[in-house]
């Protein structure tokens, strides 16, 4: 150090200990000089600029030698306090003068009095300014008086400047770590004294500098970095029995032999040079301005710096490596790593710029057991193969580092490697961002990636990384691909904008994707193909192109508790024999469908809900199945289930409501069991079965609707077994158009209109069926059809219809033009009614008396006589009410014409 044990530093003198902070050198100012004959002084020095010798009278004379101790002669020996101080010394300028005795009148004239007592203190300062470090620390032993002047801040600045060229003090507060703090933040009284003191144990590696000596300066120059090491080790093996030196990072406040060896390099460019380090190093970068850019080590084959084993406290911080080879070059990836650490070596790389044009290595490598290195704040861009690799069983602490542009991954992490990634930025990559395989691991926190030309993060081959905490987003592909075997837990990511799906897993590859954010992807959300599996949970997906999950080609994975909504497209779409367990999610606001399930896919959809979509809710088609079992699905715009063209769910237990297409519809051929469900509240028929569809349905209950229970047309058939329906608004049951179902035991009751009702040539078979209180009547039947009835109970039904004729009564009074009784109709061919028009039995003889009549059939209808829509008033009804053009059946429901996308 600077102040060797020879020149002790007085007790009163207290250097606090260091503080930290971070900054830039700046080159050394000439020593300053001072003005003669009163004026100014150049430099304005904090202490008094005393000009007067002390006073002579009486009083305690100095100690025994006093004036001796401080002469320049002798300036290694400590000078005692003079007799007369108080122990706390008030600042020079406040001092009160020294009191001599009469024998100190005899040494007035010396040298030492001069010097001590008479020198004006800008004289001082100005010698000062010329002595090197070791030689100011010996002479502020001389005296109080030199003390404080030679510890002068802008006399140490210029000092520090001038060998370790940084703009702000550097200190070492803890091993492997250097640390710049700004003079003015800093509690220590001169912080470039302390910088120096702790800096001063330094190797310099210095271009023209080897060849130079400095008379009180005690540094050791090297032209070379290899210079330096080889004089590190023969340092470090004449001070150790063992041949190796230990603590080179550690605090200032180690000594000796403890303090393995700290290596400078100055601003410079170091060729050729193939650096292996293999015992505890700190190889720190000295340079004014941005040290990074400054200190640049290159290699134009190999590796450029190599720590092995051996090297247990390394740092390198904060040089610039370069390794340059020939692109046609066919050597193994191993012989061109710009910077590698090797087995049972842990350094330190800070702040380091690391740049690679090999393409044949990558531009950092940690591989083998025990490489456990910490990098961090480093640059790892523009190389022309992968940014860093880690392999085989290496782990590793790596953070806050900037890796971009690279022509491959920016990370690779293979065979069992098990780092740290915290806080890294990722991107803009020629390749993948992070890529685990062939068993790699890791755990990856809070890293941003993006802009990466593949994913963002892949996973292949066994390979099970832990992800939490980071976006990964606008990759030109996907965001996270798992493939081919690939495990991973991804946990608490923001995944977005990505061009492709945000997720994909597929070829049995087996992650969990667990509470992301996966939203506004130009694709689909998450994508599981080839037989992919995986448990996604939790998660919030939104805003995506496509499906919010999408599942194809024998995938099963379990997918519960996420929010999938206010998709561009469709929830979830399971297709070509695509599997899962889907529960518990819930599924709203939606484009297009809630959940598709197609071309022989079986998935099992339990306890979600299912809602507010802008379409249907659950759509089976082209041989779709699976099953749907207590869920809730509710409020869209078309029905709640619609099923087609061969498809065959079994639909259990759910709630489906508030549909305002209706709550299920089977047609074009569909089948399914429909079981125990409750099926209410729903603007149009319950349950439509249409055009050759032949579903079953058991035990449910089909009540509340603001249409029929039940309409069964165009060629549908069905088995209705044990159903309670009732409270609906039209119809319990409607038969129409050639359909033919069978209802078994069934109860139809409490309906607005009637129990069941078969018109348009359908029939039906109906067995031990319970149809009660329905206003308009039990069972009625159109002219012509002639169902298949055993053993049913047709009782206590209002009979309105019957009631309302019979008291000769318009049948629209008790209808309007909502509900549609059955009864015998009629047209006046005298009025000149259309086909479109009906007009009941009382209007005849009442309105339409001595007309040309002509009896149509026994059929649903209202009259249009009493909704005033012909030409003469109705004289049994009061104002007209306009003419909805509706005739015999309810109104047909919407089918799905939902996009299939794949």
């Amino acid at each position: 150090e600077p102040c060797e044990p020879s020149c002790p530093i007085q007790p009163n003198q207290n250097i606090p200990a260091p503080s930290v902070a971070h900054g830039g050198p700046q080159a050394l100012a000439p020593p300053g000089t001072s003005t003669s004959g009163g004026a100014v002084p150049a430099h304005h020095s904090p202490y008094d600029l005393r000009r007067k010798s002390p006073s002579h009278h009486d009083g305690p004379g100095p100690s025994t030698s006093a004036a001796t101790a401080g002469s320049p002669t002798s300036p290694a020996t400590p000078t005692a306090p003079a007799q007369g101080y108080s122990s706390a010394m008030l600042p020079a300028r406040k001092r009160p003068r020294r009191t001599c005795s009469a024998s100190y009148e005899n040494c007035t004239n010396t040298a030492a009095h001069y010097l001590q007592y008479e020198l004006p203190d800008e004289v001082l300062l100005t010698i000062f300014n010329y002595l090197l470090e070791q030689d100011l620390c010996r002479v502020s032993q001389v005296c109080k008086r030199f003390q404080a002047i030679a510890n002068d801040s802008e006399i140490w600045k210029r000092l520090y400047q001038s060998v370790y060229e940084y703009d702000l003090p550097l200190f070492n507060p803890a091993p492997c770590r250097f640390e710049f703090v700004s003079p003015e933040e800093s509690e220590l009284a001169n912080p470039w004294k302390e910088s120096f003191r702790q800096l001063y144990r330094g190797i310099h590696v210095r271009l023209g500098y080897q060849d130079i000596a400095f008379k009180g300066r005690n540094l050791v120059y090297f032209n070379t970095v290899q210079g330096a090491l080889d004089y590190a080790d023969e340092r470090s093996g004449s001070n150790s029995t063992t041949g190796s030196v230990s603590g080179s990072c550690s605090n200032h406040s180690n000594e000796g032999s403890t303090q393995g060896a700290l290596i400078f390099l100055h601003a410079g460019t170091y060729r050729g040079e193939f650096l292996v380090i293999d015992s505890d190093i700190a190889l720190i970068g000295a340079a004014p301005g941005n040290v990074a850019e400054s200190v640049i080590l290159e290699r134009e084959s190999e590796s450029t710096v190599m720590f092995v084993e051996g090297a247990k406290k390394c740092l390198c911080w904060p040089p610039y490596f370069k390794v340059f080879s020939d692109v046609t070059s066919t050597v193994p990836h191993h012989k061109h790593y710009c910077l590698e650490v090797g087995e049972n070596c842990s350094p330190t790389i800070d702040h380091c710029i690391i740049r690679s044009t090999s393409v044949v290595g990558a531009a950092v490598c940690v591989s083998g057991v025990g490489a456990n290195p910490v990098i961090r704040h480093c640059d790892i861009s523009d190389c022309e193969n992968v940014g860093l690799y880690v392999t085989d069983y290496a782990q590793g602490t790596y953070e806050d580092n900037e890796i971009s542009r690279n022509a491959l991954a920016g990370i690779w992490v293979k065979n069992y490697a098990n780092p740290i990634m915290r806080r890294n930025h990722i991107h803009h990559g020629r390749d993948v961002g992070i890529f685990t395989f062939d068993n790699g691991l890791g755990y990856f926190e809070a890293n941003d990636i993006h802009n990466n030309r593949i994913a963002g993060f892949e996973v292949k081959a066994g390979a099970n990384p832990t992800v939490v905490h980071c976006e990964i987003h606008h990759g030109q592909t996907g965001g996270i691909y798992v493939h081919e075997n690939g495990l991973g837990q991804f946990i608490d990511n923001k995944i977005h904008s990505n061009n492709f799906a945000g997720v994909w897993i597929t070829s049995n590859s087996n992650p969990t994707i667990r509470r992301n954010e996966i939203y506004n992807g130009h694709q689909g959300g998450v994508y599981i193909f080839g037989e992919g599996r995986g448990l996604i949970e939790h998660n919030n997906i939104y805003g995506n192109a496509l499906a919010g999950i999408q599942i194809r080609t024998n995938s099963d994975p379990i997918v519960r508790h996420n929010k999938i909504h206010h998709g561009q497209h469709g929830g979830i779409y399971v297709h070509e024999k695509g599997q899962g367990l889907i529960e518990e999610n819930e599924v709203y606001a939606n484009t297009l469908a809630g959940v598709w399930i197609t071309t022989g896919s079986t998935p099992v959809l339990r306890r979600n809900r299912i809602h507010s979509g802008k379409q249907v809710g659950v759509y089976f088609y082209d041989n779709g199945h699976g099953k749907l079992e207590d869920n809730d699905i509710f409020n869209h715009l078309y029905s709640g289930v619609q099923i087609r063209t061969g498809s065959n769910p079994v639909i259990r237990g759910n709630k489906i409501w508030g549909g305002q297409n209706g709550g299920v519809l089977v047609y074009n051929g569909g089948l399914g069991l429909l079981e125990q469900n409750e099926i209410f509240d729903n603007a149009m028929a319950g349950v439509w079965i249409k055009t050759d569809s032949n579903p079953t349905l058991k035990r449910n209950k089909i009540f509340d609707g603001r249409d029929g229970g039940i309409c069964i047309f165009n060629g549908g058939k069905g088995i209705l077994e044990e159903n309670d329906i009732f409270r609906n608004a039209q119809a319990g049951v409607l038969i129409s158009t050639q359909s033919h179902p069978i209802l078994r035991r069934n109860r139809i009751f409490d309906g607005l209109a009637a129990g069941v009702e078969i018109t348009n040539n359908a029939t039906a078979t109906l067995e031990f069926n319970q149809i009660f209180n329905n206003r308009f009547g039990g069972l009625c039947l159109a002219s012509g059809v002639q169902p298949i009835v055993r053993g049913n109970k047709i009782f206590n039904n209002q009979d309105a219809v019957e009631k309302a004729v019979s008291n000769g009564q318009c049948l629209y009074k008790i209808s309007s033009y909502t509900s549609f009784p059955m009864h015998d109709f009629y047209r006046c061919q005298t009025c000149n009614t259309t086909d479109r028009n009906a007009i009941c039995v009382n209007c005849i003889k009442t309105c339409h008396a001595g007309h040309d009549v002509e009896f149509i059939r026994h059929d649903r209808f209202f009259c249009d006589c009493g909704a005033g829509t012909l030409t003469n008033q109705c004289q049994l009804q009061g104002e007209p009410t306009q003419d909805t053009d509706t005739l015999y059946d309810s109104a047909a429901p919407m089918e799905s014409h939902t996009l299939m996308v794949n």
